[in-house]
Formats: structure tokens, C-alpha cells, sequence
């Protein structure tokens, strides 16, 4: 581990200090976003917004119609991890905790690295975006989180603790993030799994779908989200994949595979989402129709199983979030009736 790290750093520590600049971030203070472009005929529809919802208007509105929204829920903003994982800066933004992380130093974390190397073997400027995946000390990204608060013009590259299994943290850190009432009585209360992304914006995740629904919990910091509907997605999805000569199949959206997070097929998804002037480059185009929410500390999306999504960290400070993937109870009862011939009912997952 040791070598690798060395290696890393070593590495980037020869790349330019130009970072490239993803687009500008949108202010804390707006929280719903419309877009519309009629070159493109793109329309991102502000999401529907759940005050204090009741289970059954949750269940209701959202998880059996599997239909997006936003979830403003008293339980979601007094979250352990939201007080004892950060620290409020007199800007209204936040920085780590760092003595709070310092007994779990140690622990192993996946981080993801990305540089801009500004110049190839060959001589020439070419401003091509580096990304790799490591395991690394959480004090690895601790430090480089500090030092970029303080100096940020002076870092070379970027880290990014992203899916990180909340499982794989200590029983401490586990406990600061319990599963929120909403998940466990909408379905089943079936985790399939839950991850941790903390970073500094701009941080940026590519157009992709879950096999499970998913209630993404913003912790603190701000995340611009766009999401399509499985079929607009799909056909967005695979038309960027047919420019690249590539297949669009099921397994072709991974999430997050290195093929996404760099190089043409990065540039390509990331314009056909979020540039509001992409010009089709097909005669008949592509009419894409979503939804979108800047989501702040304390706020939740709940994203369908097989909606599309891709999310942008966005604003000043530590940009954190929680996502918990889960089973769809509609889902898992229609299998125990049709193998039991009965309501379902006695049956466990």
C-alpha cells in the first residue's frame, strides 16, 4: 500500500497545477432548478417537493408509483453524521471534522484520484483528464482535504471518498448514520447496501442507472441532480454510446466505470446532460424531458429503480451525501404470490 501511494503522489505531484474547471457552481441559496433550450428541446422539470410526509404519503406518491421526488424530513436533518462528521465555517459552508475522524485514521477507504495532465508524451498541450481508483488510509484523504481548504489554488489534483460501503467504516461511524424510519417501514426495511461520498466541489457523477431504488441523503454541502425516466434515459444513454462505436447494452451502464468518469465518453455524457445548448448532432435529434433539484443539508431524493441520474457536487466547503439502496416492496410481494399462490404475507426476503 505504502508503494502505491508513493507512486500516486509521486505521480501526480509532476502534473500541472491547471485543474480543469467543470461548469460553474450553481449558489447554495438556489434550491429548484428549470432549464429549457429549444435547440435542444431539453426540459428539466423542477422536482415535486415532500414536506414532512407520512409513510403511506410516501409510499403513495413516490415508492409504488416509482416516481421521483424530493424528501424534506425533520429526521434526515438531525443525523448524527451531520453534527459529528463536519464543522460550519462562518461562510455557512463546512469543513471535516478531522479530530473527530482522528481515532479512524486507519481505515481503509476506496478514493478516487483525478488530475489533468496538461501535457503528453509527445510535447502537446492536450488538457486529458487522468482517473484511477485506489484503497488508501483515511488520513490520506483527510490530509488532502485540509490542505485544499487552505491553499485550494495549489492542489494538482483531486480526491474523492466515493461509494465508499458504510458497512466497511467502524461501528462509530456506522451508528452516526442510522437507517431513517422512512426506509425501514416504506418497503421491508431490506438495505441492499449504502455508500458514502464526501468531496470538495466540483465533484461529478455520470448518467447512470441503479438496479434498487435509492434515497440519496444529503448530508452537507449542495449536489445538483438531473434525473430521466428509464426510456429517455436509455435512448440518451445509448446514443452517446453509438457516437463512441460502442454497444448500449444492460450491462453497458455501469455505474461508474472508469470509461464514464474520463476521456470522450465523459465529455459526451456530461454535454448531453448538462449543456443546455447541446446541438444534436442527429437529423431527427432527441427530446429529453427530466427532472432536476439542487439538494442542501438535511434534504433527500428518493431516485426509482432505473431512473436515470447524473449528480454534480456544486458550491464552497465538504459536499457529503448518503445513499441507501434498497428493495422495492411492491416488488417482493408480487414474487411471494406468485410462488405461493397466496397474499404473500408469511414469506421472508
Amino acid at each position: 500500500m505504502s508503494c502505491t501511494l508513493k507512486w500516486t503522489f509521486q505521480r501526480v505531484s509532476r502534473l500541472s497545477s491547471r485543474v480543469r474547471i467543470l461548469p460553474p457552481s450553481i449558489p447554495n441559496s438556489l434550491r429548484l432548478l428549470s432549464t429549457t433550450s429549444t435547440h435542444t428541446r431539453r426540459a428539466y422539470t423542477p422536482l415535486k417537493t415532500l414536506h414532512d410526509s407520512s409513510i403511506e404519503e410516501f409510499q403513495n406518491q413516490c415508492f409504488k408509483p416509482e416516481h421521483p421526488a424530493v424528501l424534506h424530513l425533520p429526521a434526515l436533518r438531525t443525523l448524527p453524521a451531520r453534527h459529528n462528521w463536519f464543522a460550519p465555517t462562518p461562510s455557512l459552508s463546512f469543513l471535516l471534522n478531522h479530530e473527530y475522524f482522528e481515532p479512524y485514521a486507519d481505515t481503509p477507504v476506496p478514493l478516487e484520484l483525478s488530475s489533468t495532465n496538461s501535457q503528453s508524451e509527445g510535447g502537446s498541450n492536450n488538457d486529458e483528464l487522468q482517473f484511477r481508483r485506489f484503497q488508501a488510509p483515511l488520513w490520506t484523504f483527510l490530509d488532502w482535504a485540509r490542505s485544499s481548504t487552505t491553499t485550494p489554488t495549489t492542489t494538482p489534483f483531486r480526491l474523492y471518498l466515493a461509494q465508499c460501503q458504510l458497512a466497511d467504516l467502524p461501528h462509530q461511524l456506522q451508528n452516526d448514520i442510522p437507517t431513517p424510519e422512512i426506509v425501514k417501514n416504506a418497503g421491508k426495511g431490506d438495505i441492499y447496501d449504502t455508500n458514502i461520498w464526501i468531496g470538495l466541489p466540483p465533484t461529478y457523477t455520470p448518467l447512470h442507472q441503479d438496479p434498487n431504488p435509492n434515497l440519496f441523503v444529503q448530508l452537507v454541502g449542495s449536489k445538483h441532480v438531473r434525473l430521466l425516466p428509464p426510456d429517455t434515459g436509455l435512448k440518451l444513454f445509448a446514443r452517446v454510446r453509438s457516437q463512441l462505436g460502442k454497444d448500449a447494452g444492460r450491462g453497458a451502464a455501469v455505474f461508474r466505470g472508469d470509461e464514464m468518469m474520463q476521456g470522450r465518453e465523459r465529455e459526451l455524457l456530461e454535454k448531453a446532460v448538462w449543456a443546455d445548448d447541446y446541438a444534436s448532432s442527429s437529423e431527427e435529434g432527441i427530446s429529453v424531458s427530466g427532472y432536476e433539484a439542487v439538494l442542501n443539508g438535511g434534504d433527500a431524493l428518493f431516485i426509482p429503480k432505473g431512473w436515470w441520474h447524473s449528480i454534480k457536487g456544486v458550491g464552497e466547503g465538504i459536499t457529503a451525501s448518503v445513499s441507501r439502496f434498497f428493495l422495492m416492496c411492491v416488488e417482493l410481494a408480487l414474487m411471494e404470490t406468485r410462488s405461493t399462490g397466496g397474499s404473500g404475507e408469511n414469506q421472508s426476503t
